[in-house]
């Protein structure tokens, strides 16, 4: 493998720094190991380096009072939370989080759930010890659908996701002009969010919740937004890949999953398991002996494969959406009538040459104040060249045609693969 010639430079900078002030090997080697300790962290979940300056105290702090500032509006703005605003909602929380956090690599924090008056799907963390949730997605969700997002966002913090990022952002944005790009930074969130995903199928079958449940959600939202390939760049994994990707891991660690209870063994599982293997000596050298120089080879080798792994999404989704494009301008709409007052059928033909399969038409509906509305149907089967074919667009969010009338709308497609 290649190092990059930016890694490289900074690298020889760095040895050079070093010589000028150091007169003998074993002062270098020491030099050069402080130098990985003042830029990397051990990895809670695979035991090796990281690119992160973060430190855990000041990243609780910081996060805690993003949330306790929310806290305090929404306490300003008459809004309840937690059980005052739902107990048998914040109650069943409460359980299903204590059970996920017990398996988690920071169960020895004290961490605390908030649910917050919102209608919408949604849950995420700060970095802190807090983990924060919408109504909304507690009406929605079974025990099972929770664990999933709960554990989800629970590995963002284990991981380190925001320390990560954050320093691996600064670093290569100096050092490529690719990583400046938007899609790049989308990308490399979205392999982020796939390592959460990893960690929280993992716990939520030690914690004795079903490790299916992740695959369930994303089907849903598939069936219900579609993927929106071509709409903006993803930070996160589409919904059907999603979906595809959290029962491959539901396959691999199934075989943990005591329903109802949480796994005796579950120390041990979440370091190692059939997804990764913990290193117990992050190097094999100590400091002066070595250490240094494979602590600053296993950093940069580990920041150059986080890299060129980002890359590579950025590529294959930008590739992903121009093929979308494409597809796009052989459709056209030649028939659409009213259904119902939340439904309509149109009829579209497909004058391309290449046979597609995952076709979803999309529609977006933008209303005075600016808010998007999107609605997605879609195609089963092979679609042919020359072939028309019947879709019927139903709204889900109590929205009435007459109302979508008059907002500016466009069709577009939402997905499309060609079909081998």
């Amino acid at each position: 493998m290649k190092i990059n010639q930016h890694l490289a430079q900074l690298l020889i900078a760095v040895c050079v720094a070093l010589l000028s002030g150091c007169q003998t090997l074993q002062n270098i080697d020491k030099g050069l190991y402080d130098v990985a300790e003042s830029i990397t962290e051990t990895d809670r979940v695979t035991g090796q380096r990281t690119l992160s300056t973060a430190d855990r105290s000041a990243q609780i702090r910081q996060g805690n009072a993003a949330v306790e500032q929310l806290l305090a509006d929404e306490k300003k703005a008459g809004r309840r939370i937690n059980a005052a605003l739902d107990s048998r909602q914040y109650q069943r929380l409460v359980r299903i989080f204590d059970r996920i956090h017990q398996v988690s690599h920071l169960s020895q924090e004290r961490w605390q759930p908030i649910l917050i008056d919102r209608d919408s799907f949604n849950a995420f963390t700060t970095g802190g010890t807090y983990i924060v949730v919408h109504r909304g997605l507690m009406q929605q969700l079974n025990d099972d659908e929770v664990a999933a997002v709960v554990g989800h966002e629970i590995a963002h913090t284990v991981a380190n996701h925001a320390g990560e990022r954050q320093t691996t952002q600064q670093i290569s944005t100096l050092a490529s002009s690719a990583a400046r790009k938007q899609g790049y930074q989308a990308a490399y969130t979205h392999e982020l969010e796939r390592e959460a995903d990893r960690i929280g199928v993992l716990y939520a079958a030690l914690a004795g919740f079903d490790p299916y449940a992740a695959t369930g959600i994303w089907q849903r939202q598939y069936q219900q937004q579609g993927n929106a390939r071509s709409l903006f760049a993803h930070d996160h994994p589409v919904n059907a890949e999603r979906a595809a990707e959290t029962r491959a891991l539901a396959d691999r660690v199934k075989q943990y999953y005591q329903p109802g209870r949480i796994n005796p063994n579950a120390a041990q599982l979440r370091d190692n398991n059939s997804l990764w293997q913990k290193h117990q000596n992050r190097d094999q050298e100590l400091a002066g002996e070595g250490g240094g120089v494979t602590a600053i080879l296993s950093t940069a080798l580990g920041a150059y494969v986080d890299h060129q792994q980002a890359k590579r999404e950025a590529v294959r989704q930008s590739q992903y959406a121009q093929f979308v494009k494409a597809v796009e301008s052989y459709m056209k709409l030649e028939q659409q009538r009213r259904a119902t007052d939340k439904s309509w059928t149109t009829r579209w033909r497909y004058s391309g040459n290449l046979p597609l399969k995952g076709v979803i038409m999309g529609f977006l509906a933008q209303d005075s104040t600016g808010k998007i509305h999107r609605y997605v149907a879609h195609q089963p089967g092979i679609v042919r060249p020359g072939q028309r074919f019947t879709l019927t667009f139903k709204t889900n969010d109590g929205l009435t045609l007459k109302q979508i009338e008059a907002m500016k709308a466009r069709y577009y497609v939402d997905d499309a693969m060609p079909a081998r």
